[in-house]
């Protein structure tokens, strides 16, 4: 995707998240990306972005991503999504030469949680 806009990666991003594809999920990534998801610690690298994915698409969580807003302003997209449950989040995503270089996500933990039906913590 080295020709693509960032609006085009990311919106690559959220179809591949949507299909569980982690395979095309880590080809719109940069060898050394950073990921942060705020709930959680920073990932680096695609090697540590596979075992994120894996661990996630393992879990009992229903998960879709529907963008409700995507701005791009030069290297830099803003994702506002929701998911069928009502959670809602934000996503910042630098994109350059057509490769995701970091991504910051928003949500909150614990609604995620209760909405899923999944084990609080220290539960």
């Amino acid at each position: 995707m080295v020709n693509s806009s960032p609006g085009k990666v990311v919106e690559a991003w959220i179809e591949a998240f949507n299909r569980r594809d982690i395979e095309s999920l880590l080809t719109l990534y940069a060898d050394n990306a950073i990921t942060h998801q705020a709930p959680e610690s920073f990932v680096t690298g695609k090697e540590a972005l596979r075992s994120l994915y894996e661990e996630l698409f393992a879990s009992d969580a229903e998960m879709t991503c529907i963008p409700r807003n995507l701005i791009e302003q030069g290297d830099t997209v803003v994702l506002e999504w929701v998911d069928p449950n009502g959670l809602r989040g934000c996503s910042i995503y630098q994109v350059a030469d057509g490769k995701i270089k970091f991504q910051r996500g928003y949500w909150d933990k614990l609604s995620f949680l209760r909405l899923q039906g999944l084990p609080l913590p220290g539960a």
